[in-house]
C-alpha cells in the first residue's frame, strides 16, 4: 500500500493551482471537469502520480468558501533551507503565518505557511546527513 494523495476542496480552482504552482513550485498533473456533476479537478505535485504522493484540488461549481473545521491539521513538506523557501513564499505574494523556528519542545526547524482557501502547509527543513 501507499499514500496517492489527499483532496482539498477549493473555492476557485485557478487560484489555487496558481499558488501550489507558482507559489509552491509544484507542477500540474492533470485536471479533469465533470460539467454534469458540477465539479473540476487538479492534481499538484512534486513528482508524478506514480512516484509521490500530491494534491487533489477539488472545485464544487457555485462553492466559493468552506469551513475547514478544527479536524483538519495541515500539510506538511520538506525543505532544504527554510528561511529562504518562506523568502520566496513571500516574493510571490504567498502569506506566511509563523516564521521559521524550532517545533515547540524540539530542534526541528518548522515554518507556516497558508494556501488562498486558508488551508495550513508546514514547511520542514531537512535536517543535515550525519
Amino acid at each position: 500500500m501507499r499514500m496517492l494523495h489527499t483532496m482539498l476542496r477549493v473555492g476557485d480552482l485557478q487560484r489555487s493551482i496558481n499558488f501550489y504552482r507558482d507559489v509552491l513550485g509544484m507542477k500540474l498533473l492533470r485536471t479533469t471537469d465533470r460539467p454534469e456533476q458540477k465539479y473540476s479537478l487538479a492534481f499538484v505535485g512534486y513528482d508524478t502520480e506514480d512516484r509521490a504522493a500530491v494534491l487533489e484540488l477539488t472545485y464544487n461549481y457555485g462553492v466559493e468558501k468552506y469551513d475547514l473545521g478544527s479536524a483538519y491539521g495541515h500539510v506538511a513538506i520538506e525543505v532544504d533551507d527554510i528561511r529562504a523557501t518562506c523568502d520566496a513564499v513571500r516574493a510571490r505574494g504567498g502569506k506566511v503565518t509563523r516564521e521559521p523556528g524550532p517545533v515547540k519542545g524540539g530542534t526541528t526547524v518548522i515554518a507556516f505557511v497558508e494556501d488562498p482557501d486558508g488551508y495550513k502547509i508546514e514547511f520542514i527543513e531537512r535536517k543535515p546527513a550525519r
